[in-house]
C-alpha cells in the first residue's frame, strides 16, 4: 500500500515539475513576443529588435510578476517617442500571452 502512495506521490511531483516548466516557458515566449512588438514599434532593426526581445525577456527576473516588464517595456516605448500606457501594455502581455501557450502547445 505504501509503494501505491510513493508512486502517486512520484507522479505528482513530475507533473507540477513538468507544469511549473511550461509555464516558465510560456512566459519566456510572451515576454519575446512581446519585445518584438515593442521593437518594431521604437523602429529596431532586425539585429536590435532581436537583442531588445533578449533584454526584455532578462528584465523579468527581476522580481516576481510581471511589473517589471511593463516597467521596462513603458519606460522604453515612452523614451523612444512612443505613446502608450499601463493598461496597453497589459492587454498586449495577455494577447502574447495566449499566442505563446498556443505556440508551446503546438510544439508539443
Amino acid at each position: 500500500m505504501s509503494k501505491m502512495f510513493e508512486d502517486r506521490e512520484k507522479a505528482h511531483e513530475a507533473k507540477f515539475a513538468h507544469d511549473a516548466d511550461k509555464e516558465f516557458r510560456v512566459t519566456a515566449r510572451r515576454n519575446r513576443l512581446i519585445g518584438q512588438w515593442a521593437a518594431a514599434r521604437l523602429g529596431l532593426t532586425e539585429a536590435e529588435s532581436e537583442a531588445y526581445a533578449k533584454a526584455v525577456v532578462q528584465a523579468d527576473f527581476e522580481e516576481t510578476g510581471d511589473e517589471d516588464v511593463i516597467r521596462k517595456l513603458i519606460g522604453d516605448l515612452l523614451k523612444g517617442g512612443v505613446e502608450t500606457s499601463d493598461i496597453e501594455i497589459r492587454e498586449m502581455l495577455s494577447r502574447f500571452a495566449a499566442e505563446a501557450r498556443a505556440q508551446i502547445e503546438q510544439a508539443g
